[in-house]
């Protein structure tokens, strides 16, 4: 049985070297950590927050070859909405970026040339740290890199954070995730 399984595996070249040589496409960063949680860096400043509002420092490896461009979303899925928190929409980001850098403003300095921000669920472009209800368990951000089939997405500014989430869902040919923690 087992070399029957092993040679259909063959016979649709699941199992060879070359697969097993592909690198993981990750995301990590500097200043947040995958399951930990955040500092007070990376709280809001506003909304009864009074955190920095920085945005961390990001890098990541292994992009799949095909990738044309990226994008990048940080989402709070526990937040008291019904429908969770977009904090921060990033999109065009040039295929050969490797990393960005802390403190990206609202105005884009800091981004890859071509790079945009859209709104967030704060009603402005740009990074929006956590800010949690006083007293609510810990809420769960999640930072994604998506890589994408296309050069570029065609949307404003101004696009809403759900309809920058429905192009990247339709052109995504990869994902990196870290998730942390914040709470107030």
């Amino acid at each position: 049985m087992i070399r029957s399984i092993t040679a259909t595996l063959f016979a649709f070249g699941i199992a060879s070297s070359s697969f097993a040589e592909t690198p993981a496409f990750t995301l990590q960063s500097p200043d947040i950590t995958d399951g930990k949680p955040m500092g007070k860096a990376q709280e809001l400043a506003g909304f009864g927050c009074d955190g920095g509002n920085h945005s961390p420092a990001l890098s990541w490896t292994g992009v799949p070859p095909e990738t044309k461009s990226l994008a990048l979303t940080v989402y709070d899925p526990d937040a008291p909405t019904g429908s969770g928190w977009w904090h921060w929409v990033v999109f065009n980001i040039p295929a050969d970026t490797t990393s960005l850098p802390a403190d990206i403003d609202a105005s884009g300095k800091g981004l890859p040339e071509g790079a945009s921000q859209s709104l967030t669920d704060y009603g402005k472009a740009g990074f929006g740290g956590a800010c949690p209800p006083q007293g609510d368990k810990p809420h769960r951000y999640q930072f994604t890199l998506h890589a994408l089939r296309t050069d570029k997405l065609d949307l404003a500014a101004d696009t809403m954070p759900a309809m920058v989430g429905f192009m990247l869902h339709a052109n995504a040919i990869g994902q990196a995730s870290l998730e942390t923690t914040y709470q107030r």
